[in-house]
């Protein structure tokens, strides 16, 4: 089972990404659950979601431990650093958050996703960091995730081509920078 907790301010696309990891996740036939929780104020508050898919069944939905934490804001790496399982990720979105992971016995990775974002879709932050973290999304495959954004925004064609840029735009940003330092 992998579990996961995205977080960060309203607006980010954080209940996004963590729908499209859910929806990669029943593209592989996989059980999936997906829980958020947000502020009363929306857009500007506080918000994450709880992710968690398996081949086999998901007794709860709720996730204290998570293998991967991504976090778009300081608040969220504050209140969720300590939650992150041991030998897990910790995605940060480095382009807001200015602090970095204190916790050694976890693999912290830093996505500039608004300046990776900016000269593709300024508005697309969330698949670049959905593209650096798939490589931590196993057994998610890349084919599952495209599926998942192509049926997203299905009903706005336009959106297709830049949002799968900014997926590609992400899993390069980790293949190129990221990886290498991992090993």
């Amino acid at each position: 089972m992998k579990k996961l907790i995205i977080s960060g301010f309203g607006g980010q696309g954080v209940l996004s990404l963590g729908l499209l990891v859910s929806y990669s996740a029943m593209n592989m036939d996989l059980n999936t659950s997906w829980l958020p929780s947000y502020g009363p104020e929306m857009r500007g508050g506080t918000a994450n979601v709880s992710v968690a898919y398996s081949d086999g069944e998901i007794a709860c939905p709720l996730v204290s431990r998570p293998d991967v934490l991504t976090v778009f804001n300081e608040p969220s790496l504050a209140k969720f650093e300590s939650a992150a399982a041991s030998g897990g990720y910790i995605f940060v979105n480095s382009s807001i958050v200015a602090a970095k992971v204190k916790r050694t016995d976890v693999k912290a990775v830093y996505v500039p996703v608004d300046e990776i974002a900016a000269g593709i879709n300024p508005k697309g932050g969330n698949i670049i960091m959905l593209g650096a973290m798939l490589a931590a999304l196993d057994p998610l495959t890349y084919d599952a995730v495209k599926r998942a954004v192509e049926k997203v925004f299905e009903s706005k064609p336009k959106l297709v081509a830049p949002n799968i840029a900014c997926l590609d735009a992400g899993i390069k940003y980790f293949e190129e920078k990221v990886r290498p330092c991992l090993q």
